[in-house]
């Protein structure tokens, strides 16, 4: 059973998406631009997570105009190149009708970790893993074929549910059995957004800045015996933020958003209020690049109710 504040926010995310597509379709050159900025902020946050030291420019740099970063290491331009390579065939998985599969798993890692460690890309590990700073041990590698075998069966095929827990829950049982040595987190985000794209959402991008946030809902529910409500949450708010940027590319959209600034001159709340109150989950708010925004109705719905 979901809480309310899961369910409600799931409503909020579908009301969105719909909204969105309202108005599709959208110019080629605005969606052009969109996929770039998404490959780019995808790429460099998911490998920023992992410890990458390139900058979203340099990140850039390297994606788009093929340089070489003075001081930064083959591997982080590798990683950088092969990420958005793997974005792609996750783009051409996701446009088929075809059940993700264990192989397209492994071919999802064999990306990220071409030329970097040509052992062990594509291929399940051999040794144990341990998880840097989390109680979570995964299992023996000996009872790898056998759980993602189970995995792929039990939420890849068989899962009945919204695709935004499915790609939440996706993601968090994939790397609680961290199957492969390395390029776990990337593989199991990639993996989370093909379920999201194929089922007609953008991609639930992870910030570098949510980095905490992120681990610490994870090992919540690794702790709290597989209680993934909190990393629920974390995934939908993720998804919100990239909604976002379509709506802002929306004129007719755009105009109904209010910034916190806005909205405190037009109710009878402060900026800090709405702050911690969007924080919290309490309004449905969300980020565009680094401003709290929130639609005009929706602020006004709150404080009819909240004036009774």
């Amino acid at each position: 059973m979901l809480s309310n504040h899961i369910k409600s926010l799931i409503e909020r995310l579908d009301q969105t998406q719909k909204l969105i597509h309202k108005y599709r379709p959208l110019s080629p050159s605005i969606l052009k631009r969109l996929h770039e900025q998404l490959v780019l902020e995808w790429t460099y946050n998911s490998n920023a997570i992992e410890g990458n030291s390139l900058t979203l420019r340099e990140t850039q740099l390297v994606l788009k105009e093929g340089l070489t970063i003075g001081g930064k290491s083959l591997n982080e331009h590798l990683e950088a190149i092969n990420h958005k390579e793997a974005i792609e065939f996750v783009e051409e998985l996701a446009s088929s009708k075809n059940p993700i599969t264990e192989k397209d798993l492994k071919d999802i890692h064999a990306i990220i970790l071409r030329k970097i460690d040509p052992k062990y890309a594509g291929r399940y590990r051999d040794v144990q893993v341990r998880i840097t700073g989390s109680k979570h041990t995964p299992p023996e590698a000996i009872h790898l074929p056998e759980l993602m075998k189970k995995f792929c069966h039990d939420t890849l095929t068989h899962f009945k549910g919204h695709p935004i827990i499915w790609a939440a829950l996706a993601h968090f049982h994939f790397v609680s059995i961290h199957p492969f040595t390395d390029g776990n987190g990337r593989t199991a985000r990639l993996l989370m957004n093909l379920i999201l794209i194929k089922n007609g959402y953008p991609p639930a991008i992870i910030l570098k800045n949510d980095r905490k946030r992120y681990y610490v809902a994870l090992e919540k529910a690794h702790s709290l015996n597989n209680k993934t409500e909190d990393f629920i949450f974390f995934v939908g708010r993720s998804l919100e933020r990239t909604l976002g940027l379509y709506m802002e590319v929306i004129p007719q959209i755009k105009d109904q958003l209010l910034t916190f600034s806005q909205a405190s001159k037009l109710f009878p709340y402060s900026k800090d209020y709405l702050n911690v109150m969007a924080r919290r989950g309490v309004i449905p708010a969300f980020k565009l690049k680094r401003n709290w925004v929130i639609f005009k109705t929706t602020l006004e719905e709150y404080h009819s109710k909240h004036e009774k």
